[in-house]
């Protein structure tokens, strides 16, 4: 009585890796449009085309050491210390409200709630 199987009653073990079910399409953040895995590029959590990651200033096409992305922008590090070096912080640089303005606004609010 041997207890060693054969190779037919043993279970085909697969590779977690190879999958018979259709991967999920995946949509570049800036074009919306199928992303292949041959061309596939992430950045932030955000998957683009190669082609597609580029700087929101000049439009320069951008690689994983070239970038800075600042409130889901992205630019190329040139642009990027420009524009933070024109106004002196980020938020006006970059064109948004500047945090002493929203603290303002909530001293503000504070004050009126405890008068």
């Amino acid at each position: 009585m041997d207890n060693s199987t054969t190779s037919s009653e043993t279970a085909v073990q697969r590779s977690k890796s190879f999958s018979l079910k259709p991967q999920a399409k995946e949509l570049c953040a800036s074009c919306e449009k199928t992303v292949y895995p041959m061309e596939r590029l992430v950045a932030d959590k955000n998957v683009f085309h190669s082609s597609c990651f580029c700087c929101n200033h000049c439009n320069t096409k951008l690689s994983l050491g070239s970038y800075a992305a600042l409130h889901g922008q992205f630019y190329c590090k040139p642009h990027f210390q420009q524009l933070f070096k024109s106004k002196g912080n980020y938020d006006e640089g970059f064109g948004r409200k500047q945090h002493k303005e929203l603290w303002s606004v909530k001293e503000a609010e504070s004050g009126t709630k405890t008068a």
